[in-house]
């Protein structure tokens, strides 16, 4: 417990001095890889009936020295946060491959991977911190995926909460610094996250840090599910998140103006990590370290963000440009409750006693 709070309490600092850098894209190092079915199933699943390759959360288990490279490299580029390689390591996500029995132990030994990278590369005058990340699931739960039956749902609420409770049990036993609930695009299926974290912190009887992170699926500015930036606050603030903010869909030209709306009325810190620009006709990334982080360089200026980083197609090398370019600008300054309820255009309630 001691040692939980120690890192909680070091985070937080250090989000007080400088802008923290999260990891890059880890599918985009992964496809980099090019490795065969084979090399997806290992020793562990050389007889499972379905094909595995792309399940890349299945490498923490079969090749677990490829992720422990890839979160090192990373680290090495200048990143203060890793994030575990289980972005579909829920049961729902990895029911795909009928690998959904080895959910728990993939977030498990993911974070102890993550955590491996880190005591090896990290110092007492620059710690690094694990994020146990949790995706948004292949399913939603707001959306009908029958275009016939618009009040069908493929997934409820509690099958969400339990999926998530369980992947959170894992990364937690393999000991990460905090959560990272991302690329949101479906707040209900994040209510269900959220809910399914606060049962957990409440059996631990401790509690650890949570990002919560939404993706815009267009230039509209909404969630899939139709949220403005302000409405997808405005839905998870009950959950006192450590950081709120936006990655994928977008590269950094085009998810400034949100990052910026953020700013300005959400009383914690802003985290971002936009793509590599936006995807060419092959679904690759073209936009350079440099490009890149001449984006984030200006967003760090204009006070706009605490957390930064990058997601699919940014490299160790578009982290590494973007840590040098951000290198001495100070943090954003958190607004206080009442400044933020005013932005959003309402008064804080006066407390009488």
């Amino acid at each position: 417990m001691s040692n939980i709070n120690s890192s909680i309490d070091s985070l937080k600092a250090n989000s007080r001095d400088r802008i923290l850098i999260l990891d890059g894209a880890m599918g985009t190092m992964i496809q980099n890889l090019k490795l065969s079915e084979k090399a997806f199933r290992g020793e562990l699943l050389e007889s499972h009936p379905t094909n595995v390759q792309g399940n890349n959360d299945l490498l923490s288990l079969t090749a677990p020295d490829k992720i422990v490279s890839i979160h090192k490299a990373f680290l090495k580029a200048g990143s203060d946060i890793i994030t575990t390689n289980t972005f579909n390591a829920t049961r729902i996500s990895q029911s795909d491959y009928n690998t959904e029995h080895l959910a728990k132990k993939i977030n498990i030994t993911a974070a102890r991977i993550a955590r491996k990278a880190v005591s090896e590369i990290e110092t007492s005058k620059r710690p690094r911190f694990v994020a146990g990340a949790l995706g948004p699931t292949n399913k939603t739960a707001s959306i009908s995926p029958d275009v016939t039956d618009p009040g069908f749902r493929g997934i409820t609420f509690d099958e969400l909460r339990e999926s998530y409770l369980e992947a959170a049990k894992g990364l937690i036993e393999g000991g990460v610094d905090l959560i990272l609930l991302e690329t949101i695009f479906d707040t209900l299926n994040a209510k269900a996250a959220i809910f399914a974290l606060e049962e957990l912190f409440e059996q631990l009887g401790y509690r650890l840090p949570l990002i919560i992170s939404g993706t815009i699926t267009d230039l509209s500015g909404r969630t899939l599910t139709g949220q403005t930036t302000e409405a997808f606050w405005n839905s998870v603030r009950h959950a006192q998140p450590f950081g709120i903010g936006l990655n994928c869909s977008l590269g950094a030209q085009h998810m400034r103006p949100y990052i910026s709306e953020f700013s300005g009325f959400a009383d914690t810190l802003i985290c971002a990590y936009p793509n590599a620009g936006m995807p060419n006709e092959f679904g690759l990334y073209d936009e350079t370290p440099e490009e890149t982080a001449e984006f984030l360089a200006e967003w760090s200026k204009a006070g706009l963000v605490n957390i930064v980083g990058g997601c699919c197609g940014t490299t160790p090398e578009h982290i590494n440009a973007i840590a040098k370019s951000i290198s001495g600008i100070k943090p954003r300054q958190v607004p206080t409750l009442n400044k933020t309820l005013r932005l959003s255009g309402l008064e804080p309630l006066e407390i009488r006693r």
